[in-house]
This record gives structure tokens, sequence and C-alpha cells, in this order.
């Protein structure tokens, strides 16, 4: 499938670059994605309807802020814009190769480096995307407050409304809530990619690690490294890596299941289906 004419006429003017041929890109679920080939190299473009620019444009403030932290690669962005009929975001392509040698040691170090970024508050200073859906980024003093007002309560809130579980079910987050002193531990805010599954980790064209499709705000490092778990699994030199750049607290994979309950309410509210169980089963472990 090719570009929409329109779109590939857009591109050229403000580009400067004459497409010569694309090709899809498989994996995402959300927006259309292919790698241009263009007479100045390869690019990625994903594409959407007009209404989804602000979607791209939170995804580009959000790659510069990692990209900022230098830490891991990201792709190089070219701009969120519209054309006629779509919104767009141009970056960088990368060649996927295989993993190196050393790519989950370097990716442990990597990864323990930007969550050593920090700043006062959980949170941002502005609101973004994970998937499809708005994600609240207000900012707030303490983890617990911030993981449920902000996390939390708008997809359970959201799940309700479509169905998925009865209004009952904030009981049981309610008394989930009054554990979580004894859950979290304290730390500072670390600055996280945010939707950080297997699907937005590359082994770039020298097998290291690159990351993409970001959900940016400053949370508790151990979200990220649980959500990390969710669909996927590190060998356990990642965690040694990363340990060694920035300590975890005992007992870190102990916590991951209450962690993981705001990624997987996203999932009930994009797809519902086994989700709405897996939210259920954690429930029951906790409480």
């Amino acid at each position: 499938m090719s570009i929409p004419q329109e779109l590939q006429s857009s591109l050229e003017k403000s580009q400067g670059f004459r497409i010569q041929s694309s090709r899809p890109i498989g994996g995402g679920c959300i927006h259309n994605a292919q790698e241009l080939i263009t007479d100045r190299g390869s690019y990625f473009l994903k594409y959407n309807h007009r209404s989804a620019l602000n979607n791209f444009q939170a995804e580009e403030k959000g790659m510069g802020i990692l990209a900022e932290a230098g830490s891991i690669r990201t792709p190089r962005m070219l701009g969120a814009d519209e054309s006629e009929s779509h919104a767009y975001l141009l970056m960088e392509f990368i060649q996927s190769r295989p993993k190196a040698r050393d790519y989950w040691e370097d990716f442990g170090q990597k990864l323990a480096l930007l969550h050593l970024n920090s700043q006062e508050t959980f949170g941002l200073d502005h609101d973004n995307f994970i998937g499809a859906l708005p994600q609240s980024n207000q900012q707030r003093d303490n983890w617990i407050d911030f993981f449920r007002e902000e996390r939390i309560e708008p997809m359970l809130g959201q799940a309700i409304r479509k169905a998925h579980f009865s209004e009952s079910i904030r009981e049981d987050f309610e008394i989930l809530y009054q554990k979580l002193a004894d859950i979290f531990p304290q730390e500072s805010p670390s600055l996280l990619h945010g939707d950080l599954w297997g699907g937005n980790i590359l082994a770039d064209e020298n097998g290291q690690v690159c990351i993409i499709d970001p959900a940016v705000y400053y949370g508790h490092r151990e979200m990220e490294l649980a959500f990390m778990t969710l669909f996927d699994s590190q060998p356990l030199k990642f965690y040694e890596a990363y340990h060694e750049v920035y300590p975890l607290e005992e007992g870190f994979g102990d916590r991951f299941d209450v962690y993981n309950l705001y990624p997987l309410l996203v999932h009930v509210n994009l797809f519902g289906g086994s989700y709405v169980g897996s939210v259920k089963r954690i429930l029951k472990n906790v409480l």
C-alpha cells in the first residue's frame, strides 16, 4: 500500500525530497506506518486522520525529552504536521538488526542512566497519550497520589463507563489504595519512557538498543521495569547491569503486578477481552 497522493505531495513540498517508493511497516495497531525511500535516503512515516495531530505532536515532544536525556538512542524527529487530509509524524528510519552480544547489559545500563534523570514532582508539565488514549500527567508531590489519581482512576473510570467492570470493583481498588504505602518503596521521580513494551524497543544497525513511541512522564522507575515484563521477559544480566548503575530495592519483582494494573487497564479500554480477567486476578491476589 502506497501513501495517499496528497500526503506524498505535501511531504515532498515541506521536506524537499522526492519519494521514490514506500513500503508498509507492521507492528502498530493505531496508525499507518511506512518506510519512505527518497532521493535523500529512508525515513519512517506515521500517518492517520487529521484528528491524530495532537497524538503525533505529543510523541514528537516525548521523543525530544528522551533524546535530550542522552541515555538511549531515539530516532531523529523531522516533525509532526498535517496535509490537506492527514496528520503525520516523520522521523529517521532505524534499520533493525540482530542484537549485539552485549545488548542486554548495554540496555540495562542505559535504562538505569535514563531513570537517574529526575525532577521534584511526579508527572510532567503537559499531558500526552498512551496508545490512542489520553494520559494525564498532572504533577503530584508523591508517587501514591500520582499512581492513584493520574494513572488508575482515569482508566478505571473509563473501563466502568464502557461496562468492562461493574461499579462494585471500586471497593477493591479502594482497599488496594490503602495498602500502597506498604507496597511501593519511596523514591525520587525518574524519567520514564512510559510505554516500554517489546514493540517499542529496537536493536539498531549496530545491534544496540533504540526506543520509540514513548508516553513520557516522571514516575516510579519500577513502573517501567514492571511494564517491560507484562508481555516480554528480560534475562538476568539486564537486571544485573541496571542494578550496577542504579541499585534496586529488594523484592522489586514482587510489586510488578500492582504497577501493571495501569497498562492492563489501558488494554482493557483499548481491547477488552482477557485483560479484564487479568485485572481482577491481580486484585484478588493482592487483596
